[in-house]
C-alpha cells in the first residue's frame, strides 16, 4: 500500500484549504498527535467499524469504549481503564485530539450534534495504511504539516530555521507562529502554542536530520525518532528495528518485559501480512505449488519458541490452509514446526522482501529478514551480509 509515498496524499489534500486563517481552526494537530498514538487511533477506528457499515457515524468516547480499544491501549499506553469514569477527561484528549486532526486532513468526515463531535470515513484507505505502523503515521503526519504550513502562510518561516539552524532564527519562527495562531485562532495562551509547535517542528526536524526544538530552546542535536513519540521509552526502535551491525546481546532490552504490546503488534503485523498480500499478490500463497486462496498467515519461526520476532512481517508468511496445516505442520500439530518447510518458507519469503523492495511497496525491509533469520538460527551470520545480498542469504539458509 502506498498511497501516502506514491502521491495519492499529496492529491487527496491539495482539494482541501487548510488555510488555518481561514477555517480558524487551532486543533489541527494537537498535543497527543503523535505518529505511536495516530497509528493505533487509526487502528481502533478501524476494528471498531469492521462489522458495521463504511457509512457508520462515531464518537471519541465510541472508540475508546469498544473492547479492542480497552484490551489494548491500557497496556501500550500505561493508561487506566478507558471504562474508568475517572479517566473521562484523560482519554476525550488521547482519542478526540487524533480524530480531529484525521477530519482537518479530510481521512475523516466530522459532523457536530450538540456538544459532541461525530466522524465518518473519508478515505478508507488511507485510514488503513495510517494504521499499519507508526513509520506510515509518521510520513502522512509529514505531508499532512507541510500541506497546512503551506496553505496557512507559515511554510517558508520554518525553511529559514532548518537552513540557518540558530538560536536567534528559532526564537522568529517560534514568536511568529505563536501570533499567527493568536490572531487567527480562539487559542491566546502562549503556552498553549508552544505545545503545538513540538508536535509541528520535531517532525520536520527528524525528516531533514536536523536540528529541531527540546525543552524550550533549540536543541542541541539533531531530533531523534523516539522524541516524536508519545511513549519516549525509545522502545519502538531499539527492540523493533534492532539496528545493522549491533549483536544481539547489545540489542536485548527490559522493554521485552511489555508482552501485551508485543501481542498487540503481532496480532496487527497478521493483519497488515494478510492485506499486503491481498494488494500486491492477489492473496495467493507466497510458496508455491498450491493455487487456493492464502487464508492463513504462518509465522516462520514460532511464535511461542521465539517472541521477539513475532510481530516482524519479514517472519509473517502467508499460506494456504492445506500448506499451514498439513506442511507448515504436519497432521495439523500446532505445536511442531516442519523444519525443513521452515526453511522453504524463509526462501520464499526473501522473494517477497526482494519483491517488496524493488517494487518499493515501502512494507518490507531487508535488515529486519537479517535479523528474523539470525534470531531464528541462533547465529550473527545474517548481520554481517551486505545490503540486498539476497543470494548469499538463501546460501547461508542452505548451509545452516
Amino acid at each position: 500500500m502506498r498511497l501516502i509515498e506514491d502521491g495519492y496524499l499529496e492529491e487527496f489534500l491539495s482539494k482541501r484549504d487548510l488555510d488555518i486563517r481561514k477555517t480558524n481552526n487551532a486543533r489541527w494537530i494537537d498535543q497527543k498527535c503523535t505518529p505511536d498514538v495516530l497509528t493505533i487511533i487509526a487502528d481502533c477506528v478501524l476494528e471498531y467499524l469492521k462489522d458495521k457499515e463504511e457509512n457508520q457515524w462515531f464518537s471519541a468516547k465510541d472508540i475508546w469504549h469498544h473492547d479492542y480499544t480497552v484490551d489494548n491501549v491500557v497496556d501500550i499506553f500505561q493508561k487506566p481503564n478507558p471504562k474508568d469514569k475517572a479517566a473521562s477527561n484523560e482519554y476525550d484528549k488521547f482519542f478526540s485530539q487524533p480524530l480531529e486532526l484525521l477530519a482537518y486532513s479530510g481521512v475523516l468526515i466530522k459532523k457536530k450534534v450538540g456538544v459532541r463531535n461525530f466522524y465518518v470515513l473519508g478515505d478508507k484507505g488511507l485510514l488503513e495504511e495510517i494504521s499499519l505502523s507508526e513509520r506510515k503515521a509518521f510520513r502522512f503526519l509529514v505531508k499532512y504539516i507541510i500541506k497546512v504550513l503551506t496553505d496557512s502562510g507559515m511554510k517558508h518561516l520554518f525553511d529559514d530555521f532548518f537552513i540557518k539552524q540558530d538560536q536567534n532564527t528559532y526564537e522568529r519562527l517560534k514568536d511568529s507562529f505563536t501570533n499567527i495562531t493568536k490572531e487567527n485562532t480562539p487559542i491566546n495562551g502562549s503556552t498553549e502554542c508552544w505545545r503545538i509547535f513540538i508536535k509541528i517542528i520535531n517532525p520536520l526536524a527528524y525528516d531533514k536530520n536536523l536540528l529541531g526544538t527540546e525543552r524550550g530552546r533549540i536543541s542541541k542535536d539533531v531530533i531523534s525518532y523516539d522524541m516524536l513519540m508519545y511513549n519516549r521509552d525509545n522502545f519502538r526502535d531499539t527492540f523493533l528495528r534492532k539496528p545493522k551491525g549491533v549483536t544481539r546481546g547489545m540489542h536485548e532490552t527490559s522493554s521485552m518485559k511489555k508482552s501485551k504490546y508485543i501481542n498487540y503488534l503481532t496480532t496487527k503485523a497478521m493483519k497488515n501480512a494478510k492485506q499486503i498480500n491481498r494488494l500486491y499478490n492477489l492473496g495467493l500463497s507466497e510458496v508455491d505449488g498450491d493455487n487456493e486462496l492464502a487464508t492463513e498467515v504462518h509465522h516462520i519461526f514460532p511464535r511461542l519458541e521465539f517472541p521477539k520476532i513475532a510481530h516482524f512481517l519479514e517472519n509473517l508468511i502467508n499460506l494456504t490452509p492445506n500448506q499451514h496445516r498439513n506442511h507448515a505442520h504436519p497432521l495439523g500439530n500446532y505445536s511442531i514446526a516442519d523444519r525443513e518447510y521452515q526453511k522453504i518458507c524463509l526462501i520464499a519469503k526473501i522473494g517477497t522482501v526482494k519483491r517488496s523492495i524493488e517494487e518499493n511497496w515501502g512494507d518490507y525491509d531487508f535488515n529486519n529478514l537479517l535479523f528474523v533469520a539470525d534470531h531464528g538460527y541462533g547465529t550473527e551470520i545474517f548481520s554481517k551480509i551486505e545490503l540486498y545480498d539476497y543470494d548469499e542469504v538463501i546460501n547461508q539458509i542452505n548451509l545452516i
